[in-house]
């Protein structure tokens, strides 16, 4: 065995004749009797106690030891009862990720992973854990994907765990686990009088906003951080997006643009228009915010887009006071009432324009990684994944292709 059963309850020592006898020691019959003792990996040395007449569980719990130091699937007892939100809450310490989408991943594990699964032992977890954490996520009022998006969270700290050498395999990964499964949307892109419905009916000082995203699809925190100094080019017609503006824990920060992408994308001449008359109307601001953390370097840019006090566009209260209203004079949301707020219109977000943008593209025939480059996305399969069915359907082009090969002529003409 990896160590030795000790006895609490007898001692050896030699008696009157000098041989060893078994004598009761000041602990006997009271807790414990038993300690299993080994030395563990690093050195240190490990036990665990058992009770009277379970000397046989505490040798197969040896046993048991030996064969996981064998097999290089050790993990300490102690350690392993670390619980899941105890672990959890240190591996978000250490993420040198984003700190906006730390932000995002603690907040998903906070509201919906710790409630359910925080107080259990990382020792404790089988795959039926998860699959009660899946169905639960599933029955609750969340959307499919940010329940996956809670599933993923779960699921890196539970293989951090198993890096950490406080689990032998993440549950996550057993064939009978599944992520939640989330419902297919297709996007339904607006049609341009729509476009042109909701910019005319926004403030003249936000209007060259949506002839960006819907005429080069910036995103809306590329547009509010776009600077007069670096980002127009108009002798190339070219927009460089080098930053965007973030909120992290409700702090406004300066940051890259999402997924670190710098890009350049084309300036059509009716969007580079649009802003010289905005420019001409409203001067660009110089504002200044952290780079990145809210803690962050102070860094200032001179912003195309100002509020009407001549600061900062706030997401937030531009979405609430200026673009749900012009959604609906477009007739794309409810008009409220006395007293009432404006619907949720999730679909019909500034990034409807960026949807816009692609659907005019890839109906031109526009490759599927021109349009990546161009939306700043990860990879073209993104790109293809979120847009395919946009694409023009390919079986009118195929059918006229091969009657031209045949010179096929219709008789009935």
């Amino acid at each position: 065995m990896a160590g030795h059963i000790q006895d609490r309850w007898f001692k050896t020592e030699p008696g009157p004749t000098g041989k060893p006898q078994r004598v009761k020691t000041d602990r006997h019959g009271i807790g414990l009797r038993y300690r299993a003792r080994y030395v563990a990996p690093d050195g240190t040395e490990k036990s665990k106690s058992f009770p009277d007449r379970q000397k046989r569980l505490a040798e197969d719990w040896l046993r048991q030891i030996e064969a996981d130091m064998s097999r290089g699937q050790y993990i300490d007892p102690k350690a392993a009862r670390t619980t899941f939100q105890q672990f959890a809450e240190r591996w978000l310490k250490a993420q040198t990720t984003d700190p906006a989408s730390q932000v995002l991943v603690e907040t998903r594990l906070r509201l919906h992973a710790f409630p359910r699964i925080g107080r259990r032992p990382l020792d404790s977890f089988r795959p039926s854990h998860i699959q009660e954490l899946v169905k639960e996520l599933e029955q609750s009022p969340i959307s499919g994907g940010y329940a996956r998006n809670i599933y993923s969270d779960v699921r890196a700290v539970l293989s951090a765990a198993v890096d950490d050498g406080l689990l032998n395999r993440n549950p996550c990964g057993a064939a009978s686990v599944r992520p939640p499964s989330a419902e297919a949307r297709r996007i339904v892109p607006w049609l341009p009088e729509q476009v042109f419905a909701v910019r005319g009916a926004l403030a003249e000082r936000y209007r060259a906003m949506a002839d960006l995203g819907a005429g080069c699809g910036l995103r809306q925190g590329e547009i509010i951080g776009l600077a007069e100094d670096d980002a127009l080019d108009f002798e190339t017609r070219t927009v460089r997006v080098l930053r965007q503006v973030k909120l992290i824990r409700g702090k406004a920060v300066f940051a890259p643009p999402k997924c670190n992408k710098e890009r350049d994308v084309p300036l059509p001449d009716s969007v580079a228009a649009a802003l010289r008359a905005h420019m001409d109307a409203c001067k660009p601001v110089p504002i200044t915010l952290p780079w990145k953390t809210p803690d962050g370097p102070k860094v200032t840019y001179r912003l195309l887009f100002s509020n009407t006090a001549g600061g900062l566009v706030w997401k937030s209260n531009f979405n609430l006071q200026d673009w749900k209203p012009a959604l609906a004079t477009a007739g794309l949301i409810p008009t409220p009432g006395p007293g009432e707020s404006y619907a949720s219109a999730r679909e019909h977000g500034m990034h409807a324009l960026r949807h816009f943008y692609a659907s005019v593209l890839l109906d031109s025939g526009e490759s599927i990684r021109a349009v990546s480059d161009y939306l700043g996305h990860a990879d073209p399969a993104l790109t293809l994944r979120v847009y395919a069915h946009l694409m023009p359907n390919s079986q009118e082009r195929a059918r006229k292709v091969v009657d031209r090969l045949f010179q096929w002529d219709d008789p009935t003409t």
